[in-house]
Order: structure tokens, then C-alpha cells, then sequence
């Protein structure tokens, strides 16, 4: 089967699901909050994946451990539409949250969030309700550093404290959105050095911080690949859907 036809058939089916859910979600879901946590000492991850132990490093991205289920009924290719959650902060261990400006976190959280979805919007449809074929995308930013505190500006933009995201990562998971079975998980490390960092809420129109704002679209796009490279189907499962496909439910040929 071509990867065309395979990506038509099955974005067909995902925007037929992706219909029916998001019509019994209604208007009446409330919104979920971010919160920032932080970082425990010594710790090698935050505790937000929901399994760290089948992580391995990944010869494909630099910097990145990486999980994928291959199992036939428990990888990728059986799911038609995915959750996307708020992305979570975790900041760094010497960090004093207290310090966090929450204009700045919410700033940061928003355009991430915006990067992510339209990252991954055209690869499954986005929904809002569980369902038996449907992905929970988890994303979380950790490490995230209080910086220099700052001068406040003329019109009011600024930030009290510099937002440093240097030595930020970046954990995500998805997982199976009625098991909570992981599927697929990833841990993005990526030291960006001095200049990273966030000291307005309009960031990405102030080109001080265009550091910040490429740090976080490259991010989604490294997600997106890790996605699409999650999504390959190895040579004998594509043998198999090769065989399985009956366009016009024609038998298949005598042998």
C-alpha cells in the first residue's frame, strides 16, 4: 500500500472520529490549568513521563531518548486523532518559583502550545474527548530558570524577571487516552547557551528574545519528526497492510 493511500485512508477515518468526539464534548469542558513544579536535586528527569525504564538513546536525534511501542495492537498506527494537554513547566532545581512571572509562564506556555498543535495537527486530528483510537499527547518543559531581574519597560510588557530557558528540555509521551498506556515517549535535551531567554510577554515580536521564540518552534518541529518517525511502518508491517488492503472489498487472489 502507498503511503499516500494509507495517509488518505486513515486521515479519512481520523476526521470522521475526530467529528463524533469533539460533538459529544459539547461546550461545557473547562479549561485545564498549567502549573510549575519543580525539578528534584540530582534528578535526571521530572517524574513526568509515566515510565522512564524502556527509554534508549535515539541514533535519529541528538541529545534524545526515545521509547516507541511496536507492538501490532499497541504502536501508533492504530490511533486516528490525539489529545493535546497543556503543557506543564517544571523549573529548575535552584530556581525559586516565587520569582516565575506568571505573565512571562503564561506567555511561554501559549505560544509552545500553538507551536505544538499546529506541529502536529495535519499528522492526527485534534479532539478533546477519550476514545478507544485516540493518542493523549503530554508535553512538558523542564529545567526552566528564573534569570536577572529586569527594568520595567514603557509599555508594560516587560517581565520582573528573565525567563532563561539555556538548558531547558523538553519530556513528552503519548499515551493510549482510555489505558494511559504509554506509546510512545521522548526526552529532548538541548542546551541553548546564554540569549534563550523570555523578558516580555510579546516575546516573539521583540527580536531580543528571537532566541527564545526559534528555540521553541525548532522544539515542535523536532516533536513533529519524532512523531512522523514513530508513525514508519517497519518492512513487515507494511508487507501485512500491503495484503490487507481491499480497496473495492475485493477478495484477495487465489494462490
Amino acid at each position: 500500500m502507498s503511503t499516500t493511500r494509507q495517509n488518505c485512508s486513515r486521515l479519512a477515518l481520523g476526521c470522521s472520529i475526530a467529528l463524533l468526539v469533539s460533538v459529544g464534548a459539547g461546550c461545557s469542558r473547562k479549561p485545564e490549568t498549567t502549573t510549575v513544579k519543580k525539578m528534584a536535586a540530582g534528578a535526571q528527569y521530572a517524574g513526568f513521563l509515566s515510565s522512564y525504564d524502556r527509554l534508549k538513546p535515539n541514533p535519529d536525534f541528538e541529545n534524545t531518548v526515545s521509547y516507541v511501542n511496536r507492538e501490532a495492537d499497541r504502536n501508533v498506527h492504530k490511533y486516528f486523532a490525539v489529545i493535546i494537554e497543556p503543557i506543564q513547566i517544571y523549573v529548575a532545581t535552584d530556581a525559586d518559583p516565587s520569582k516565575m512571572p506568571d505573565r512571562g509562564r503564561a506567555a511561554v506556555v501559549a505560544y509552545f502550545q500553538s507551536a505544538v498543535t499546529k506541529a502536529i495537527s495535519d499528522a492526527f486530528p485534534i479532539v478533546t474527548e477519550p476514545g478507544p483510537l485516540v493518542l493523549r499527547l503530554r508535553t512538558a518543559l523542564i529545567g526552566v530558570d528564573v534569570g536577572r531581574e529586569l527594568e520595567a519597560d514603557k509599555d508594560g510588557g516587560g517581565l520582573s524577571h528573565a525567563i532563561d530557558i539555556g538548558k531547558v528540555g523538553v519530556e513528552m509521551e503519548m499515551v493510549d487516552s482510555v489505558t494511559g498506556e504509554q506509546i510512545a515517549a521522548a526526552v529532548d535535551r538541548q542546551n541553548l547557551g546564554s540569549g534563550a531567554t523570555v523578558g516580555s510577554v510579546s516575546f516573539t515580536r521583540d527580536e531580543k528574545f528571537a532566541a527564545a521564540k526559534e528555540a521553541f518552534d525548532g522544539w515542535a518541529a523536532r516533536l513533529r519528526e519524532f512523531v512522523d518517525s514513530a508513525h514508519e511502518l517497519s518492512g513487515e508491517e507494511t508487507r501485512r497492510a500491503d495484503e490487507s488492503y481491499r480497496p473495492y472489498g475485493d477478495a484477495p487472489h487465489a494462490k
